[in-house]
């Protein structure tokens, strides 16, 4: 069954799965450019909402190379599962974030930045301690047609489950 030539019909779930491994890459290749590159600093649930693309974009990887190799389907299936309960995790934290940002409940009360983000030089440690404020989680630092980044996140986690499930549900 390994050494078999894969055709279109043979996993139909190599498609989602190299699919959903690419557009989590994206996604959250996105928000690091808006960090390092746009210069956004991100807050500890803008940290915290980027975990599950970090945990699920290997998982994905895994499920096509399985999918690629004719493991079971249930295997490969199982994997996809997996990505899309992360993905449905990020779209709650990011839902919480965003109701945080609109006030509709307040937000963690330890929110900051962590302290690589405070400072370079250990020379004005004590000095960046007391000047240098990392951002708010209650406060959007940009919204594009309305929504924050957070708002932004929610959509892309949960077109990500959507994509999974089509995934999980294929013949196969």
């Amino acid at each position: 069954m390994i050494g078999k030539t894969m055709n279109a019909s043979a996993k139909p779930q190599f498609l989602p799965a190299i699919l959903l491994a690419v557009a989590m890459a994206a996604t959250v290749g996105t928000a690091l450019g808006f960090q390092y590159i746009g210069g956004y600093i991100p807050c500890a649930l803008c940290y915290m909402e980027r975990e599950p693309y970090y945990f699920s974009i290997p998982v994905a990887i895994v499920a096509a190379i399985a999918a690629l190799i004719n493991m079971p389907s249930w295997i490969v299936k199982a994997l996809i599962a997996i990505v899309m309960i992360a993905m449905l995790i990020g779209a709650g934290i990011g839902t919480y974030h965003a109701g945080a940002e609109w006030g509709f409940w307040p937000g963690p009360s330890t929110c900051s930045t962590p302290v690589n983000a405070v400072t370079k030089d250990a020379g004005n440690l004590l000095s960046d301690l007391n000047s240098v404020h990392g951002p708010s989680c209650t406060e959007a630092a940009l919204r594009v047609l309305g929504l924050s980044f957070a708002g932004w996140n929610v959509i892309a986690s949960l077109i990500l489950a959507g994509v999974a499930v089509w995934g999980i549900r294929r013949k196969g």
